[in-house]
């Protein structure tokens, strides 16, 4: 499979937790780069994006609502503390692998993103920017 094929392969395996919540996935930028061909898209509902990017697996992953934007990784560090037993990004050599850990760790840990209120949500995003500061990164621009 090319990137394209596997990207669309992989955005099935996310419809299958997302749109049941009323995600709909708008398309992004794809093409060739100086890395290798990629592709990107996100999963919209209201002011709550998913958003993610492909090129040799599953790369970037993040969550936004409103002017606040967490990583995966940040987020799943504020909700379940460090090895908290989310499942991605994880390690394969199949690049599907990464979306279906990606589904794994929306199943069973963002309910608050998935349809939890805006504040629930919100309350873990800053928590998540909280935890940032402290290790000292870089917080994402809105």
């Amino acid at each position: 499979m090319n990137v394209i094929e596997t990207f669309r392969a992989g955005r099935q395996i996310l419809d299958e937790v997302l749109k049941p919540h009323g995600f709909t996935f708008v398309e992004g930028a794809s093409g060739q780069s100086s890395g290798g061909n990629f592709a990107s898209g996100e999963y919209v509902k209201g002011d709550r994006r998913l958003e993610i990017h492909f090129r040799y697996s599953l790369g970037l992953v993040t969550y936004h609502m409103g002017s606040l934007s967490v990583t995966h990784d940040d987020y799943m560090r504020a909700l379940l503390g460090r090895g908290g037993g989310n499942k991605y990004p994880g390690f394969s050599d199949d690049p599907l692998d990464g979306f279906r850990h990606l589904n794994y760790d929306l199943s069973h840990f963002c309910g608050d993103f998935l349809h939890g209120s805006e504040e629930e949500f919100e309350r873990c995003m800053v928590k998540a920017k909280e935890q940032e500061k402290v290790r000292g990164f870089k917080v994402l621009p809105p």
